[in-house]
């Protein structure tokens, strides 16, 4: 008979990536689509932010964090899986919403690739102009 494990989940999305986060009560161990943190993403940098949301409310070492990442990016899919544990740690204790909203963690960031317009190389770059 083991002990059953309360699992809090959560949604986080940033450019096109989606995150899938799992969090339990444990021992601090991060893992992302079954590799560590700092596997999983390639720069120190990445891995950081991606945690950053438990480092802000201090529960870096007393919860552990199984993520599935799709899509997009390494820098997407960080602030995909921050958002995740960030919406995660709310359901864990709704106290921690305030300190998560004032550092930034539970807004979606929303900045998405602009299309591509007809008629031009880009989204934004035009044909040079030649007046004869």
């Amino acid at each position: 008979m083991s002990a059953e494990k309360t699992i809090y989940l959560g949604t986080g999305r940033r450019k096109t990536s989606t995150a899938r986060v799992r969090l339990s009560e444990g021992t601090g161990k991060l893992t992302a689509n079954g590799s560590d943190f700092d596997t999983y993403f390639s720069h120190e940098n990445f891995s950081k932010q991606a945690f950053r949301p438990l480092l802000t409310v201090e529960l870096r070492d007393k919860v552990d964090v199984d993520v599935n990442v799709a899509g997009g990016g390494v820098t997407g899919q960080a602030g995909a899986t921050a958002h995740g544990i960030a919406r995660a740690l709310q359901k864990l204790n709704p106290e921690l919403r305030a300190a998560l909203k004032k550092a930034g963690h539970l807004k979606r960031d929303p900045r998405e690739k602009e299309r591509k317009k007809p008629g031009q190389p880009g989204a934004r770059k035009r044909f040079q102009f030649s007046k004869r």
